[in-house]
Formats: structure tokens, C-alpha cells, sequence
């Protein structure tokens, strides 16, 4: 298959699906209750929502400056690293998962990083936030455990789930043993080439990047900024409930379920999460007594707010690496680099 069309078809494949699935959600409901919705929305709340989300981005841009600077032989501008952040969502808006390359790539134009412990270090961010949210599962599970078992039951057969694993338990792990038995051998074989040089010297990078979460030196900070991080997820989900006279009378508890429903909509390899974080979104509040009309429209404003400050500053973001060049280190800093790379 041509190269430019396989990758048209990874671009527009699941756009289309998104775009499927937001139309089929959103087909019959009537326009004028969307706008009749919108004008009784609650703007300081909405506006608080929009704040307290840019705060929220800043934070994450600090909080990776922390790890992409551990060991490097000059210092790292947080705003650089907040634009390319921003740049890296804007991206992921057209390619899902690009985005996290893109902003990579951004701050590797400005700074001479090596690209495999940026990367690396946008893994374990990424780890992180997913334990994070592990963990705002256990807390929704212990706040609302009857409306999340019964989601559970409804979703997923338990009976089915263990005889599945009895059955294919035992192949999966033998398809993974020959997996790696099968890189062994290929590494034993072509060890020595060129191009497995340059995959190991990648890997090193990498690893050096994994490890920058335990050699940085402002930890209390970086723990700190990643549990505000979700706080502040749940602030602007629970300020535009607040906003909206329909979900106004849900409970923290209540939003912290829809936040991580939410969240898991978010994870769907299509662009933003657009039609899935509504459709889970929209699924949730039915349990809490919201219409499926009114929570379709919730989830519209929470996600557009959040589409619509990525697009204005994921826009700042492109023009602000523009006119950038890589930066080049002195002679002294090349020295020092070299010696803590060492």
C-alpha cells in the first residue's frame, strides 16, 4: 500500500469514527434546547472552570520542566516547555497519540535533549497519570460503589471474564515466550549492526529519561503538582456542573464518577476523545438521575471548554516555536554535560 495513503487512512479513519459516533449521539437532540441550555449556563462557573484548566496546563508543563531538566548542564524555561506542552495537544487533536512526539520535538528544537529521554520522560508522565487515575478509580469505587458495581455488572460478564482467562491464560503466555525468545535470537544475530546501534543508543536515552523521576531534586514539588493535576481535573468538571441547572444538584461524588468515566472516554484512540468522552459522560449521569438529552449537552460544554482552550493556545504554541533554532551549548556546558552524562 502507498505510504501517503496508509497514512491518510490513519488519519481520517479515526476521525470519521469520532465524527460517527458524535453525530449518532447528538442527532436527535433538538438545537434549541442546546442554546436554551447554554444561555441559563452559569458564566463566572464556566470562567472558573477555563481558569482553574490553564492552571492546570501550566502545572504539567512545570511539572515535566522538572523531569526533562534532571542532569542537563543548563537550565529549562517553563514557558518553552508550557508551549510545547500545548503545541503537543493540538497535535493530538488531529493524530491521536502524535501530540506526545510533537511536543518532543518541540522542546528539542530549543534545547539540544537527546529526543529518547524526552520521550522517556513523557512515558513516566504518563505512567504516573495513570496510576493517578487508578487511583480516582478506588476513591469513586469506595464514594460510589453501588452505581459503580452495577455498571460493572452491567458491562462485563463476570463468569464469562474467568472462564476466558482459564482458557487462554496458558497460550498468551506461551505466544509471549516465543515473542521474546524470537528478540533474543534477532538481537544475538544482528547485534553488531548499524542500525541496532542506533536502536540500543535510543533505548539508553530512553531509560535515562524513566530515570530522571527518581535523580530529580524538587521531588515534593513534582508529587505535589501531580496530585493538584487531578485535583484541578475535578475543579472543572465539578465548576461547570455547578454552571448548568440540570447537573447543579450532583454531589462531588456524583462528578468525581463522571470525571473518571470521562477519562476513560479520553483514552479511545480517536481525536480528543471526541464522541466517546461524550458517550460515557452522557452514560454516567443517566445513573444520577440526569435526562440523556441534558447529559449529552453537559458533556458538550465540559469538552468544548477544554477543546477550545487548546485550540487558542495550541495555536500560540505553533507560532511560538516558528522562528525557534536549536540552542547550542558553550564549550563549558558541553564539557559538564558530558561529565554527568557519564
Amino acid at each position: 500500500m502507498n505510504k501517503k495513503l496508509k497514512r491518510g487512512i490513519q488519519l481520517t479513519l479515526p476521525l470519521l469514527m469520532a465524527v460517527g459516533i458524535f453525530y449518532f449521539l447528538y442527532k436527535d437532540v433538538e438545537k434549541e434546547t442546546i442554546l436554551s441550555a447554554l444561555r441559563e449556563t452559569n458564566l463566572f462557573w464556566l470562567g472558573a472552570s477555563l481558569f482553574v484548566g490553564i492552571i492546570g496546563y501550566a502545572l504539567r508543563a512545570w511539572r515535566w520542566k522538572l523531569l526533562i531538566s534532571t542532569k542537563e548542564a543548563f537550565s529549562v524555561n517553563t514557558v518553552t516547555v508550557f508551549w510545547a506542552l500545548m503545541l503537543g495537544y493540538l497535535i493530538n487533536l488531529l493524530v491521536p497519540r502524535a501530540g506526545e512526539l510533537a511536543r518532543c520535538g518541540a522542546v528539542n528544537r530549543v534545547y539540544p535533549i537527546p529526543t529518547g529521554k524526552l520521550i522517556g520522560t513523557v512515558v513516566m508522565e504518563r505512567t504516573i497519570d495513570l496510576a493517578l487515575m487508578l487511583l480516582m478509580v478506588t476513591l469513586a469505587f469506595l464514594l460510589q460503589g453501588t452505581v459503580f458495581l452495577e455498571i460493572f455488572g452491567m458491562l462485563v460478564s463476570v463468569p464469562a471474564l474467568s472462564q476466558f482467562i482459564q482458557s487462554y491464560f496458558a497460550l498468551g503466555m506461551v505466544v509471549l515466550g516465543g515473542l521474546a525468545l524470537a528478540l533474543y535470537l534477532s538481537y544475538i544475530k544482528f547485534k553488531n549492526h548499524r542500525l541496532v546501534g542506533k536502536i540500543r543508543q535510543f533505548l539508553r536515552q530512553f531509560v535515562s529519561g524513566i530515570e530522571t523521576v527518581y535523580q530529580m531534586k524538587n521531588q515534593w514539588g513534582f508529587w505535589i503538582a501531580s496530585l493538584l493535576i487531578w485535583l484541578i481535573y475535578f475543579l472543572m468538571m465539578y465548576w461547570i456542573a455547578l454552571a448548568m441547572p440540570a447537573t447543579s444538584s450532583l454531589s462531588m461524588g456524583s462528578v468525581l464518577m463522571v470525571l473518571v468515566m470521562g477519562s476513560l472516554g479520553m483514552v479511545a484512540p480517536v481525536q480528543g476523545g471526541i464522541g466517546t468522552f461524550h458517550a460515557m459522560v452522557a452514560f454516567i449521569l443517566l445513573f444520577y438521575g440526569i435526562s440523556e438529552e441534558q447529559g449529552k449537552i453537559f458533556a458538550m460544554v465540559v469538552h468544548a471548554s477544554q477543546m477550545l482552550t487548546i485550540l487558542i493556545l495550541g495555536g500560540i504554541g505553533m507560532l511560538y516555536f516558528l522562528p525557534k533554532k536549536k540552542a547550542t551549548l558553550t564549550l563549558k556546558e558541553t564539557f559538564i554535560s558530558k561529565k554527568i552524562i557519564k
